[in-house]
């Protein structure tokens, strides 16, 4: 019998583990600190898809055990920032019931003048409040706000005590890159509902379709208007929301991806168009 709710996160929670274990590795051996800022920088980008993984986790528990649960958001935590049960909280419970009002929302894309936010003001104002935000939301579920306080204070005592053992590597492995990608995650959100203003649901998110490698690597999260529509839905499954829903989302409701997917994208349709052993056909 598996110990996952879903098969397709099996995958995903095994590359990530196996990421978290060489940071702890790198943590536990190496001395340089022009090596642990280079692992900083290499890193940097994939900590931020996982920030996706995490998110998909707080909708959607991964393991059938919650012991597992709560170890799997002790390791998202120090990998992004985002600690066990924020999530529920500022996103669950706040941003998808609130996103169509923006006097509410917890990811609210204007300002108090009704004007749309700049990507750097929005990216400082929602990472600097998510905490406050979340523990907002949580007066309003107490049982859920324990788990939220108990998830944090876990997280935050093992990463102090990793800091007294190892001062150095445990700023460089562990706290800058929690801050940073709590940042990206806030800015990677900027453009999912920015200037939609509407309240019809199927017209206030912006999706992502055409890139393989952005859905690939951030969980299907390019299809976000099924995932607002049906948010307790597995990220397995918002493909084939999207294909009964797609005929009622307008063009202005579709993007594009980073330049990092771009280029993946770029790159595997050129290893796909190279027939095998074309290069050593003669003329």
């Amino acid at each position: 019998m598996t110990v996952f709710n879903y098969k397709e996160d099996r995958l995903p929670v095994l590359i990530i583990s196996t990421y978290f274990l060489i940071d702890i590795l790198i943590y536990l051996n190496v001395q340089s600190i022009g090596f642990l800022v280079f692992w900083f920088f290499l890193g940097i980008w994939p900590k931020g898809n996982i920030c996706s993984w995490n998110h998909h986790h707080q909708h959607c528990q991964t393991f059938k055990i919650p012991l597992l649960n709560r170890i799997l958001e002790l390791m998202y935590g120090l990998q992004t920032g985002v600690f066990g049960f924020t999530w529920v909280l500022h996103h669950n419970l706040g941003h998808h019931l609130n996103y169509l009002d923006q006097h509410k929302d917890e990811s609210r894309w204007k300002d108090l003048k009704g004007q749309t936010m700049g990507r750097l003001r929005y990216t400082a104002e929602v990472s600097v409040t998510s905490y406050a935000r979340a523990y907002k939301v949580g007066k309003k579920h107490p049982k859920i706000l324990k788990k939220f306080i108990w998830m944090a204070a876990t997280t935050l005592t093992l990463v102090t005590a990793l800091t007294f053992y190892r001062p150095i590597p445990a700023l460089l492995v562990f706290w800058i890159p929690m801050i940073v990608s709590l940042i990206l995650t806030a800015d990677a959100t900027y453009s999912h509902h920015t200037g939609l203003d509407t309240q019809d649901p199927v017209k206030a998110s912006r999706n992502i379709v055409d890139s393989v490698w952005y859905n690939r690597l951030t969980g299907n999260l390019g299809y976000h208007t099924a995932h607002h529509i049906k948010f307790g839905l597995h990220w397995s499954k918002t493909p084939m929301l999207h294909e009964k829903l797609k005929a009622d989302i307008p063009p202005e409701c579709y993007g594009k991806p980073m330049f990092m997917f771009r280029i993946l994208d770029w790159i595997s349709k050129g290893i796909s168009t190279i027939r095998p052993f074309g290069l050593l056909k003669k003329a």
